[in-house]
């Protein structure tokens, strides 16, 4: 199977920005779980992240001809008004779960909308990186 994950803003910035809330480890310990997990159950994982809202529509749109058989997507900020990454998600027939390290239903008010959710058809908040590897079981599970 072959998956895509996008991380959208500052999720780079894992391990630096807000520890308390994301963790002390960093992006590229995020990028070590994702692999060993596609080793695991023997998918072909693409990591990718931008802080670039048409960056990440880009992504999303490649993945419609790209092999693409599945799509985690962690926003981050944008899932919040991005209704073009909505949209895009929206667009594409391939099983997309959202993440979010936090569970930002219990976060500051604004944060407790997600616009990008609804196009996904799954939704795993605060599992911290656990997410990630929750995210990529359910999309390989037959």
């Amino acid at each position: 199977m072959k998956i895509l994950i996008i991380n959208g803003p500052n999720l780079n910035f894992l391990g630096i920005r807000e520890k308390n809330i994301y963790g002390a480890n960093d992006y590229q310990h995020l990028l070590g779980l994702i692999g060993q997990k596609g080793k695991e159950v023997n998918a072909e994982i693409e990591v990718f992240q931008s802080n670039h809202e048409g960056a990440i529509i880009d992504r999303i749109q490649d993945a419609y001809s790209d092999g693409t058989e599945g799509i985690v997507i962690n926003p981050g900020a944008y899932a919040h008004y991005s209704y073009a990454i909505f949209d895009a998600l929206k667009s594409i027939e391939i099983p997309k779960v959202e993440v979010h390290i936090s569970n930002i239903m219990e976060r500051e008010n604004f944060r407790k909308t997600s616009v990008t959710a609804p196009a996904c058809n799954y939704k795993i908040y605060g599992e911290g990186l656990d997410g990630y590897l929750s995210a990529i079981d359910y999309l390989v599970k037959p």
